[in-house]
């Protein structure tokens, strides 16, 4: 069993403090966002929790029996993060965002990018690279999603989960997922495998925080 987690972590701080530190992330999380804000938000999620298990689906079929224990772990994954962007669907619903403006929103060039990115280092780069994905979006919501959500509903006037349930629930739901995640990220062994993750997860944080400072 390999040390990789821990590796991870460190290799890239520097991109995780970048997000945390970011004025408007703090900002938010202290005061809430405006309503127009906070839409703008959900409809950037829409898409980036939309492409999730393709983009799962797509690394899980281009992996190997060398890392098989990854592509199982994909499969459980994908089947408990199944129909998450209806969540996020019935959030925009609850603040005034009907369906049809839901469906044709078109997302900003940084929720592309890293749809993009992921679904091309899935098939190009090395399909292990997802991992650097779950980590980066399990950390944001498992540190982040409760604070924000609480933020958003004290400046909104939210009752009780309406308006903020995929991010209040993601913030427990993931928290458990990191332990897993870190189990199968300490198998991995071979450098080129490693150095995708690194790398999925760097581009991650970055476009992450591209997408939080422009809302």
């Amino acid at each position: 069993m390999s040390m990789f987690f821990a590796d991870l972590v460190v290799r890239t701080d520097e991109a995780r403090r970048a997000f945390e530190t970011h004025p408007v992330l703090l900002d938010a999380v202290a005061h809430g966002l405006p309503l127009e804000r906070y839409r703008t938000l959900l409809l950037e999620l829409y898409h980036v929790v939309w492409h999730f298990n393709p983009v799962s689906a797509a690394a899980a079929s281009r992996l190997g029996d060398s890392h098989k224990q990854v592509r199982y772990f994909l499969y459980e994954h994908m089947h408990e993060e199944s129909g998450h962007e209806e969540w996020v669907r019935n959030d925009l619903d609850a603040v005034g965002v009907p369906a049809a403006t839901t469906q044709a929103y078109a997302p900003s060039a940084f929720t592309r990018a890293l749809v993009g990115y992921n679904y091309w280092a899935a098939d190009r780069l090395n399909p292990c690279s997802v991992l650097g994905m779950l980590y980066t979006l399990e950390v944001i919501a498992s540190v982040y999603g409760g604070p924000f959500a609480s933020a958003i509903k004290e400046s909104l006037l939210l009752e009780g989960e309406r308006g903020v349930s995929f991010i209040n629930s993601h913030a427990t739901m993931d928290a458990e997922h990191m332990a897993d995640l870190r189990k199968i990220l300490n198998t991995l062994e071979d450098e080129a495998a490693c150095d995708a993750v690194v790398d999925a997860a760097l581009l991650n944080f970055h476009h992450f925080t591209r997408i939080i400072e422009q809302v």
